[in-house]
């Protein structure tokens, strides 16, 4: 039987990446970004934070109530996503 944990973990990432790229004008309107870092092997999407995001007290907000949801709606596999950097 083939190993096909790589490719269902290639699958997710490209599907998170795709969340990301769809939520991504909303985070550059306000003169941020995002940057898809990893998705590991428990399901946890690492993702980093750039421009005014970076430093913003909402930032935390965004991630959990905003990015996170956006993701686990399209890609429920998803466990949780983790600010890096």
């Amino acid at each position: 039987m083939p190993d096909t944990t790589g490719e269902a973990a290639g699958s997710i990432r490209s599907r998170v990446a795709a969340v990301i790229e769809k939520i991504r004008p909303y985070i550059q309107g306000d003169g941020g970004d995002i940057e898809l870092v990893d998705v590991d092997a428990n399901n946890a999407v690492h993702v980093r934070l750039q421009g005014a995001c970076s430093g913003c007290p909402s930032a935390a907000m965004t991630l959990k109530m905003g990015v996170e949801r956006a993701i686990k709606q399209q890609v429920p596999e998803i466990t949780e996503v983790v600010r890096v950097g």
